[in-house]
């Protein structure tokens, strides 16, 4: 089995460190600049429970250097994707399977399923519908990225909690490729249940991550001290009404209440949102997949977004201001 992982940052090297320590799989990755040549020096590394381990990885700045691939896994920023396309496509063949790690609504969020918005592109995510004609939603495997890792140093990540990956086909469907990935992700000592209803699990994710980071980029708040305050608290709930509402009106089931999520939130305690991190550090912001998409939602089932609305017009205006905006 070849998989080549596209962005070998976080997330993504955390993956391809597990993936290369299991020893199954023809791995490779594609990373750059100072993180590339720290990896074909010293090998990726990953600290983990205390301990470090290297790994020698095929890793290459040129995709066109590695052929066509089985699974290619996208753990770039949904903002990054349509900037990529052209590099991407030597790993693609006939067969090749396309594992989307992007937070947010995805672009692909309407392909299979059935309803009056069957096949329908998001603007929001997907501009004139390029990374859909590109990449073909047919090849696409849905996953929810839990763990949280950072890059410590060019070469090094640090994993600091959470092993699942949910996988899933956007179809629903058990199939062969999404349960052959989910075996090696398991051998590599992870979590990969592959579920019926991705689009479900994507929500309860969406949930936070839609009202906490842009509030949290406009506050400069941790998720503790968001949901200790009587008003940001509030501001963050109507917003995840709202997107609720829009979910349920697209089918979706949340299993978690409003107030249950809310709680979970405050309990990750002082943590800096990734929004708020990137305003920090002058890089763009997730704001059209993590807001402005929950807002085409709204539009598209005929949801109101009023709190929504006022956020991300607030939190965009913010972006443009510090060059955190690519949209």
């Amino acid at each position: 089995m070849r998989i080549a992982i596209f962005g070998a940052g976080a997330i993504g090297g955390y993956l391809a460190a597990r993936l290369a320590g299991a020893g199954r799989v023809d791995l490779s990755i594609v990373a750059r600049g100072e993180h590339l040549a720290a990896i074909h020096e010293t090998g990726l590394r990953l600290i983990e429970a205390g301990r470090e381990s290297a790994y020698k990885v095929r890793a290459t700045a040129d995709p066109s250097e590695l052929g066509v691939q089985d699974y290619v896994v996208l753990s770039l920023k949904a903002h990054s994707v349509a900037g990529i396309l052209d590099q991407i496509a030597p790993l693609i063949g006939e067969h090749t399977a396309v594992v989307t790690m992007q937070n947010g609504v995805p672009w692909w969020y309407f392909q299979g399923l059935a309803g009056p918005f069957e096949g329908t592109r998001l603007a929001s995510v997907d501009p004139g519908g390029i990374i859909w004609d590109r990449i073909g939603p047919q090849r696409v495997i849905g996953a929810v990225v839990y763990p949280a890792a950072e890059v410590e140093a060019p070469g090094v990540i640090r994993h600091l909690d959470g092993t699942r990956f949910s996988l899933g086909e956007p179809s629903g469907a058990k199939s062969e490729r999404v349960l052959r990935l989910a075996e090696e992700l398991i051998a590599a000592g992870l979590q990969a249940p592959v579920r019926e209803d991705i689009r479900s699990e994507i929500w309860v994710k969406l949930w936070g991550n839609l009202s906490f980071n842009p509030i949290s980029a406009l506050t400069g708040s941790t998720l503790e001290q968001i949901v200790a305050d009587e008003g940001t608290r509030a501001v963050a709930r109507a917003m995840m009404l709202e997107a609720q509402a829009i979910g349920e009106a697209l089918g979706v089931k949340f299993l978690v209440s409003v107030d249950r999520r809310i709680k979970g939130a405050g309990d990750v305690g002082a943590h800096k949102t990734s929004m708020l991190q990137d305003l920090e550090r002058g890089r763009p912001m997730e704001i059209d997949a993590l807001v402005t998409a929950v807002q085409e939602l709204g539009r598209l089932t005929s949801q109101p977004t009023p709190t929504i609305d006022t956020v991300l017009a607030l939190v965009r205006r913010l972006a443009i201001e510090r060059g955190c905006y690519t949209g």
